[in-house]
């Protein structure tokens, strides 16, 4: 794309608004703009013109200043009172101190455009620039009530300490990554960026979403809000939700339906779990004897666990391993004495099972021994002594309901 053909032809460049929907209300809350360019009857992204680094930088921002005046004047004309989603490259606005985005941003909040409405998106990888003036700029954005998102967040993990310190109010994940990486992978690294936003108030966008095994992954990882070609195609006018080509409210209840469905499988399990040990546990004497405890359980638990022992409160573990290898359990001493009190919500769940007196099973986790996904099923035998019994991956994936995460 000739970029002078662009510049000599601005009337021709028009924006495009795709809908961003709400997890909290269904509905269309924002648009993010983008730009088209019309020529020979043809529209055409503008995408390969803000991408090419032969074009120049005051080219871009000269268009991008047009596509803002045009997009919120359109807002202004039809009363849409939704936010609007702006991407802009580090790089530009360093390069005229972030003034003419702000200036055009004022010239609209006179005529009624409040700048609270204003979303600034920012790509991760644009902290390689010079980072302490990007944030001092976006920090003096943010007295003016425009909000911060940080794009294709988590392809830089060196940059979560920048991220922390930015302190966005939206942190956007690409759902595309899903098709490109093992979904366990993506699975941590979206666990992590949550964390992470639970940690700095901030709240996760998923964009590209493109069908509804995406729609669900972002709302079961704590989508806040959902853009994508499955939800809306960008228009050049204001789509309404009327306009959105799936039901996001029917979509996200048959999400709920299927996890409530998968919750109860879980808690039947446990139940389960938690009655057969309780017409064992009369037998349990005490820590001297845990071994041979252990050994009575082998039988009731040989098809869902590989491995079980007992600790005291403290997380000092009170019996050897009792280990299933190539079919047959063993007993392994070597494991006497160890302590597990460092494993994140050991204690918490300890203090729980004494509390309730009542069985707990846990989230799915990578076991340090063998790699491979496990749970695991705790149990009170007394005060001061508790089973845990860890479930194999063959058994989780054969009852794949408890794979949920």
């Amino acid at each position: 794309m000739d970029p002078l053909l662009v510049l000599e032809n601005l009337h021709n460049v028009k924006p495009v608004f795709q809908p961003i929907v709400s997890a909290v209300k269904h509905t269309i809350i924002g648009y993010e703009v983008r730009g088209r360019f019309k020529h020979n009857d043809e529209s055409r992204s503008l995408g390969e013109f803000f991408q090419n680094p032969d074009v120049p930088d005051d080219f871009k921002i000269e268009v991008d200043t047009h596509l803002l005046k045009l997009a919120m004047k359109e807002m202004l004309d039809n009363g849409n009172g939704c936010k609007l989603f702006l991407y802009r490259d580090a790089k530009q606005l360093l390069l005229t101190g972030g003034e003419e985005f702000i200036n055009t941003l004022q010239e609209f909040e006179a005529k009624g455009f409040s700048l609270k409405r204003i979303v600034l998106e920012i790509t991760e990888h644009a902290f390689e620039e010079d980072f302490e003036s990007l944030n001092h700029l976006l920090m003096y954005y943010k007295t003016y009530g425009i909000q911060i998102a940080v794009d294709h967040v988590g392809a830089k993990s060196s940059n979560i300490d920048r991220i922390r310190q930015l302190k966005p109010d939206i942190l956007k994940i690409d759902t595309t990554v899903i098709r490109t990486n093992r979904p366990d992978v993506f699975q941590d690294i979206v666990y992590s960026l949550s964390l992470l936003a639970r940690r700095i108030g901030a709240k996760l966008s998923y964009e590209h979403i493109e069908d509804d095994y995406q729609l669900q992954f972002a709302w079961k990882h704590g989508g806040h809000y959902y853009q994508g070609y499955y939800l809306a195609k960008p228009a050049f006018n204001l789509l309404s939700n009327d306009s959105l080509q799936v039901d996001v409210g029917e979509s996200i209840q048959g999400f709920i339906n299927k996890e409530k469905s998968l919750i109860s499988k879980c808690l039947a399990f446990s139940n389960s779990c938690e009655d057969t040990l309780k017409k064992i546990a009369f037998r349990w004497t005490g820590p001297d004897q845990a071994d041979e405890f252990l050994q009575l359980l082998g039988d009731s638990f040989n098809r869902e666990s590989f491995r079980m022992y007992i600790c005291n409160a403290n997380g000092e573990q009170i019996s050897s391993n009792y280990q299933k290898r190539d079919d047959t359990w063993h007993i392994e001493s070597e494991h006497y004495g160890s302590h597990w009190a460092f494993r994140p919500f050991f204690l918490e769940n300890i203090i729980r099972m004494k509390k309730w007196s009542r069985g707990i099973l846990s989230d799915t986790y990578s076991d340090i021994e063998t790699g491979d996904i496990v749970r695991t099923f705790s149990y009170p035998l007394s005060a001061d002594s508790f089973l845990f019994i860890d479930i194999s991956s063959d058994f989780l994936f054969d009852n794949d309901y408890l794979m949920r995460r």
